[in-house]
């Protein structure tokens, strides 16, 4: 059973995990603990090929100084050798006598630290803090379980259904709260992503701004998917970060190559479009519904061929969350279990794992 110093060292490890990047590896932090409680060393994982957080944090102490210390970690200690040796061992080496860590680790790789620990006479507790955790690392956890990262799919839209009136006007559907929301969802993302067409046609800087237009510390990769070119003077190449463009269709491809270079949730404001081929294609993780109280009429839907024929295909989805924005509303939805419906397409949206400003 842990104790109240050892819950408060895992939230410090929570806070210290933080201060690492998002990338190909985890954010992770640990905490020694002197036998009698004390904070005797605190690590994080800085990036690939740097210490792991326990060992970042055992390169503090004097030669023999881990000997009887507690080990707390928000991540259990990986038991694979890559650019740095098993953390487990590690631990053992040192000399630890008791690991506490939140997560298990979910690669096949890296996974067996627990048992490795106990193997070797470590007393080992597993679960603190389990969900705040998960929490911190759902985006790396996505993207180790499905290849790719995690994929939400935003788009803005009248009471009926519309992305945009008749003569292609779509500034603004919704209101001041509801663009708020979207700016501050991109900060969160590793990279946003649009399509060919919507660079084109409204030419987006694809960052993310505060009310007053100024751009927010954290900013997105900018995206551009398509085989057309775009200008040399488009908005999106003065974005603050290098954008990358992808001339092909090949949605999978993109996000493989996107995984590749670290990048765990992908925010996608393409335009109707890019928005139902990612649909389509089964790569929506999650949708990001915005809805005005307007009435728009026409043609001009907010998405467009989803691969659906009939009502008995229909893509169906949870309701996470409904929210009110002024006087607009946000849907979150997620992609069914398959097990949670019996109809065979409903969990298609999510089965592989207009720029928007609303």
């Amino acid at each position: 059973m842990a104790s109240a110093v050892e819950i408060d060292a895992m939230r410090r490890a929570l806070q210290l995990a933080r201060r690492g990047p998002r990338g190909l590896n985890p954010q992770v932090g640990a905490v020694v603990l002197s036998p009698a409680g004390d904070v005797l060393a605190e690590g994080f994982h800085r990036g690939a090929g740097t210490a792991h957080a326990e060992v970042d944090a055992l390169s503090q102490l004097a030669p023999d100084a881990a000997r009887g210390v507690t080990a707390v970690v928000t991540l259990e200690p990986c038991n694979h050798t890559g650019r740095t040796g098993p953390c487990a061992q590690a631990l053992i080496e040192a000399g630890v006598a008791r690991v506490v860590y939140a997560l298990d680790d979910p690669t096949d790789t890296a996974a067996g630290g627990a048992d490795r620990l106990r193997g070797a006479g470590v007393e080992v507790e597993t679960g603190l803090e389990r969900e705040a955790a998960e929490a911190l690392i759902h985006d790396w956890v996505t993207l180790q379980r499905t290849g790719r990262p995690h994929v939400t799919v935003k788009w803005a839209q009248s009471l009926d259904g519309r992305a945009a009136a008749d003569d292609g006007t779509s500034q603004w559907i919704t209101g001041t709260a509801a663009r708020r929301d979207v700016h501050s969802r991109r900060t969160i993302a590793d990279a946003i992503v649009a399509g060919t067409g919507t660079v084109r046609a409204d030419d987006p800087a694809l960052t993310a701004r505060a009310d007053d237009g100024s751009l927010l510390e954290a900013q997105p990769i900018p995206v551009v998917v398509g085989e057309s070119e775009t200008t040399p003077d488009a908005a999106v190449r003065r974005h603050p970060r290098e954008p990358l463009f992808y001339a092909t269709h090949d949605l999978r491809a993109v996000l493989a190559d996107l995984a590749e270079q670290g990048v765990q949730r992908v925010f996608v404001e393409g335009g109707p479009t890019l928005a139902s081929a990612f649909i389509r294609e089964g790569l929506a993780d999650e949708v990001l519904a915005y809805i005005a109280p307007v009435l728009l009429g026409g043609s001009r839907l907010a998405l467009g061929d989803i691969g659906v024929s009939s009502i008995a295909g229909a893509l169906r989805l949870a309701v996470a969350s409904v929210q009110q924005l002024g006087d607009d509303l946000l849907i979150v939805a997620t992609p069914r279990v398959a097990a949670e419906d019996n109809s065979p397409d409903a969990a298609r949206v999510g089965s592989h794992q207009n720029e928007g400003d609303a």
